[in-house]
């Protein structure tokens, strides 16, 4: 895995301030996929056959579907999650030695310092296991809650995203910006629904949204080439948005030209 350090820079939006270490894959086109996380995957179609499906309209190949495998529980923490498991391939039908895993943590894992604490150790834990099987790894930074949700609170967003820099970081990890790309589309369309009601789980573009995010940070290239809308469900000027919206966050945190 290439390790870059990016200069810190200061954009009128703090959000982008912090830096990562690693902004890029060896492996820009994985083919053997493995999501780990809860219900903010599997919503709208599940997220992993979204991010499949541009891949393979950007790579004009097809990827075995059943070797690209996103695993959940619902309201899971990580915690929860047998990796050792997962990470025996066989175990869940996969052809191959994973090429590349994704960590998705729960709502409530970077909340306050204990929960922290917790969260860290446990991303240092799979991340270990991950490392025995020569798989590249990527963090996935959640959205954060919002309004009704009880659970949410102003600075949600910053704790989120410290503690998943800080984990990458550590770890020598890449991290898929979601959560700010969600703060951004929010920025810019404050009436845009990239949340269900109850303030936690995605909406469709909100796993639009998320889909381009971790195309992009994986190919480096724009999700604006993409034709992709899910079949028209996604309208023209929704896509056109989100694209942009993903475009220029993946830009501006790994501090590339796409």
């Amino acid at each position: 895995m290439k390790l870059i350090v990016l200069l810190i820079i200061i954009f009128t939006n703090d959000i982008f301030c912090k830096a990562v270490i690693v902004s890029e894959l060896d492996n820009k086109n994985p083919e053997r996929f493995l999501y780990i996380g809860n219900s903010y995957l599997y919503y709208n179609d599940s997220l992993h056959n979204h991010v499949r499906r541009m891949l393979e309209e950007y790579y004009k190949k097809d990827i075995d579907r059943g070797n690209y495998k996103s695993v959940t529980i619902s309201g899971s923490r990580l915690s929860d999650h047998n990796i050792e498991y997962y990470l025996e391939h066989k175990n869940i039908r996969v052809d191959g030695p994973y090429e590349l895993v994704v960590i998705q943590g729960g709502s409530g894992e970077t909340d306050t310092k204990s929960e922290r604490k917790i969260f860290f150790n446990e991303i240092d834990k799979m991340i270990k296991s991950i490392r025995q099987y020569d798989a590249e790894i990527a963090l996935y930074m959640i959205h954060p809650l919002i309004e009704p949700n009880i659970g949410a609170y102003p600075e949600m967003l910053d704790d989120v995203k410290s503690a998943y820099i800080e984990a990458a970081n550590k770890n020598n990890v890449l991290v898929f910006p979601v959560g700010i790309a969600f703060n951004e589309a929010y920025e810019e369309r404050p009436n845009i629904s990239l949340h269900k009601s109850d303030g936690s789980h995605p909406d469709m573009l909100g796993t639009y949204l998320a889909a381009c995010v971790i195309f992009s940070s994986i190919t480096h290239k724009s999700p604006k080439l993409l034709k992709y809308d899910y079949n028209g469900v996604i309208k023209r000027g929704d896509k056109d948005f989100l694209q942009g919206i993903a475009h220029d966050t993946v830009e501006q945190f790994y501090d590339i030209e796409l």
